[in-house]
């Protein structure tokens, strides 16, 4: 398979190797070999053990926990890349991680995530292919092309097949998610609610309100991210006090740091949904009520109408 920048090349780093594996075989295309590995004092090497001059190389990599070593290891990747003469490189990293740092929340605290786009671009990306950000603006903080690619066309179809949708009702957890929850629901056709949230302090939330009437129906909630569970788990409480049938959730980026998962094992949502963009822990897959989609074929179509120079965003139309 070649694409209009020269034979196309898939690098993968230690985030993820079994969405690799799976964008891989979905195009038909080997992982070209390399070397990611480390000294004895957790230095990162990276050796490129392929030809890849002139190639349209697409490096898959997550920054997921360990974030920082994932970093690094993309960073050393791309730098391996441009030394050997890649003709374009494409950085996918289907979980931007930092991409909650995205604004001054203080004085005298940083943007981190324009920090590490400007570190993605100085070591030689040449395009970044990302999923689902946690906000749209650092899109702006690159001074490359970014493609966001939406998790949505994977969700409404498992949605679609799951469910009576005359009797489901989408629901943001929180009102900074309203455009993306109205967004589900125009596309599968279903009304939309909202759970106020009044957060106390970082990490922790509390469910106020939930403005639309939810009695009877089977709730969706959806998301971009879910790290502690706790706002999913307290969302979906107050939705069935107020009459809601079942309460699942959908959500991209399963974060689930520290005992998350086993918060969500023992809550009252039937089911919480989440993508392979970071790659699900023990104790996640061992979490009765956590299902995983695979994005590999979403991914797979955007890197190559990438390569072809064909529209990504028509994907999502």
């Amino acid at each position: 398979m070649s694409g209009k920048n020269g034979s196309i090349k898939l690098v993968a780093g230690n985030s993820n190797p079994a969405l690799a594996k799976e964008i891989a075989d979905w195009l038909k295309l080997p992982l070209t070999k390399a070397s990611v590995r480390r000294f004895a004092d957790m230095e990162i090497f990276v050796e490129v053990q392929e030809n890849v001059r002139g190639s349209d190389v697409f490096v898959l990599q997550s920054t997921s926990f360990p974030t920082n070593d994932h970093l690094m290891e993309l960073l050393i990747i791309t730098d391996a890349l441009r030394r050997a003469s890649a003709r374009r490189i494409t950085a996918v990293i289907p979980y931007f991680g930092y991409a909650r740092q995205d604004r001054k929340v203080g004085s005298r605290s940083p943007i981190s995530a324009k920090l590490v786009a400007n570190l993605i671009t100085h070591a030689g990306v040449d395009r970044v292919m990302t999923l689902d950000l946690h906000a749209g603006q650092i899109q702006g903080f690159f001074d490359i092309p970014v493609d966001n690619l939406f998790a949505s066309p994977v969700m409404v179809r498992d949605i679609k097949e799951k469910f009576d949708l005359t009797k489901v009702m989408v629901v943001s957890p929180d009102v900074g998610g309203v455009v993306r929850a109205r967004g589900l629901a125009k596309r599968i056709n279903t009304p939309l609610a909202i759970v106020d949230k009044r957060r106390e302090r970082a990490g922790e939330s509390e469910v106020m309100n939930v403005i639309g009437d939810v009695a009877g129906y089977t709730c969706i909630l959806i998301d971009d991210i879910v790290d502690s569970g706790g706002t999913l788990v307290n969302a979906a409480d107050a939705l069935l006090a107020n009459g809601a049938k079942d309460v699942y959730a959908y959500l991209t980026h399963g974060v689930l740091s520290g005992g998350a998962a086993a918060r969500i094992g023992g809550s009252k949502l039937k089911e919480l949904v989440i993508t392979d963009s970071i790659q699900p822990t023990e104790a996640v897959i061992n979490t009765p009520n956590i299902r995983t989609l695979s994005i590999a074929s979403l991914i797979g179509e955007a890197i190559e109408r990438t390569a072809a120079e064909e529209s990504v965003s028509s994907l999502f139309d």
